[in-house]
């Protein structure tokens, strides 16, 4: 008995050392092996180069001589042939009759549009609407600080809360009575003649010659950049124009833009000019004055000047977001590229055999993939690396087409393994 009783205690003594060994060395290999995750996620990348050029457009300068302009369209409205575009006023005090006289004509107007309204629930609720979303786009404009049409939108807010109290008001509730608003609108019309005589006078109206896009801005840039005179444009004259402050005209009320076709033009280096094919077009994508990006087509490669070369590009898209854009630096992106974005120290190699099935031949290949946690354990998921960063890696999916096999695949969203040892599908990571 003492003698099995002393086997069993040099037995469990020797489980116990062996237990003590498999922890320190899984302790050690802890230490030593440094697991560690990262989520897989979905990207593009862009292959772009950047490029500091001008926007050229077919302008016409429109001129003026009064001491005060009204511009009568918005930045990048469209104009009919023989519209006026501005109005110009002598001083400062026929601008301040001229709004006075619009002020006026507002009130008559207000006033016999609530003589002709019936006083019903119907247009009772109707003006109600048209009173909130009139205040709810004067308080957007104010918020977005877009004070273009403030004036004109605060002038339709008051209309309308005039027509709703006029229209539906009775006397104890301060409406105005039928004789009122007949007398006031009598008042009105006189003074409005009175103005009329004198604003014609004093106010000269500018009218263009064709139809075309308004902008408010001159630069001095309209004569020396045309759409003519780009064909013959080098990378020299471009740094010239570059270095320039052109003299603006104090005189003009604006521009005409006559063509909805525009131009950027540019110098790149023979190597960047190399990624463009005349023909073609490229993504150009503008972030500073305006955020939005637009196909332009490669209109034409000028000779190389100095290991440089003019570069055109055209479009007719976007025409009126981009009137007030002249010098600007763009990305020129000639290449995009979608995949799922992964470290680049999770991308592996790795050897595996394959048997055909009908031959029973086997093969070796190496294969490229990511291990990829799946419950509690690891498993490998072939990947095609499609671009390389710094960094990281952009990657797709291996497919076989295999109903049921596609579901095992690399997808975002999937923790994969950055770093670990000894990995082999199946192994128990958690």
């Amino acid at each position: 008995m003492k003698r099995g009783h002393l086997l069993n205690r040099i037995l469990m003594l020797a489980l116990f050392a062996a237990l003590l060994i498999y922890l320190g060395v899984y302790v050690w290999d802890s230490m030593n092996d440094p697991f560690t995750t990262a989520t897989a996620y979905a990207c593009t990348v862009d292959d772009a180069m950047e490029a500091t050029g001008f926007l050229v457009r077919e302008e016409q300068v429109i001129q003026g001589n009064g001491a005060v302009v009204d511009q009568l369209f918005n930045e990048g409205e469209k104009v009919a042939r023989g519209q006026t575009v501005a109005v110009l006023y002598g001083s400062a005090e026929a601008a301040e009759r001229r709004g006075t006289l619009l002020a006026l004509e507002n009130e008559r107007d207000q006033l016999q549009y609530a003589l002709t309204q019936s006083a019903d629930a119907g247009d009772n609720a109707r003006l109600s609407g048209e009173i909130i979303d009139a205040i709810t786009t004067l308080r957007s404009s104010v918020a977005s600080e877009d004070f273009t049409r403030l004036e004109d939108q605060a002038l339709e807010l008051k209309s309308l809360i005039y027509q709703r109290a006029d229209a539906f008001g009775t006397e104890e509730e301060g409406g105005a009575t039928v004789a009122e608003m007949q007398n006031r609108i009598q008042a009105l019309n006189a003074q409005i003649s009175a103005l009329q005589s004198q604003s014609s006078r004093d106010t000269t109206p500018v009218t263009v010659s064709q139809s075309g896009t308004f902008s408010g801005m001159v630069d001095g840039f309209e004569t020396l950049l045309t759409p003519a005179g780009l064909e013959n444009l080098t990378p020299a004259d471009l740094d010239k124009l570059s270095a320039q402050t052109p003299q603006q005209d104090a005189t003009a009320v604006g521009k005409l833009i006559t063509s909805s076709t525009w131009y950027f033009v540019c110098a790149l280096s023979e190597e960047q000019a190399a990624n463009l094919t005349e023909g073609k077009d490229i993504t150009v994508r503008f972030s500073r004055d305006w955020s939005g990006s637009v196909d332009m087509e490669v209109e034409r490669l000028g000779p190389p000047q100095g290991g440089r070369m003019t570069v055109i590009l055209s479009t007719d898209r976007f025409l009126a977001d981009t009137t007030l854009l002249r010098k600007q630096t763009v990305d020129l992106v000639f290449r995009s590229k979608s995949g799922i974005r992964v470290p680049t120290q999770a991308i592996r190699t790795e050897e595996r055999s394959e048997t055909d099935e009908e031959t029973g031949e086997t093969t070796v290949r190496q294969v490229t993939g990511v291990y990829a946690i799946v419950g509690v354990q690891a498993e490998f998921k072939e990947v095609t690396v499609v671009d390389q960063r710094e960094g990281y890696c952009v990657v797709t999916p291996v497919t076989t087409g295999v109903p049921g096999t596609d579901k095992k695949a690399l997808r975002s969203g999937d923790e994969i393994i950055v770093t670990g040892k000894d990995l082999f599908d199946g192994k128990v990571v958690r």
